[in-house]
């Protein structure tokens, strides 16, 4: 993905990227759908976003080597402690693609946003 490339829905953006980038993003994105079901699906900042309301819930990125999550927040006890090795920053969480991901560990996260922001 190049930073001028403009994407029309979350299906235009997983299709930029190869094959086995596409099974990764589809997948977390399906994840996302069935932890959030009212959430809706956009483009925002060049990436797949997802809202309640007026509220970003969580955003997703396909990149070279991981995927990754945004305005990931900090969560209290085992479920940070779950999360460290995938922080790389504040609010984002990286997976590698040499690894499989936690699909799992993404659905607890976004159930937990869905909980934290539904409640705000």
């Amino acid at each position: 993905m190049t930073a001028e490339q403009k994407f029309e829905s979350v299906d235009d953006y997983i299709d930029s990227f190869p094959d086995s980038v596409q099974l990764v993003l589809s997948e977390v994105r399906k994840v996302i759908r069935a932890e959030a079901p009212a959430a809706q699906e956009s483009i925002s900042y060049h990436m797949p976003t997802y809202t309640v309301g007026e509220r970003p819930l969580v955003f997703f990125a396909g990149w070279n080597t991981h995927v990754a999550l945004y305005a990931i927040p900090a969560f209290d006890g085992e479920l940070e402690a779950e999360l460290a090795p995938y922080r790389s920053a504040k609010d984002t969480l990286k997976f590698s693609l040499r690894q499989p991901v936690p699909y799992p560990l993404v659905a607890r996260v976004v159930d937990e946003l869905v909980d934290l922001r539904g409640s705000e």
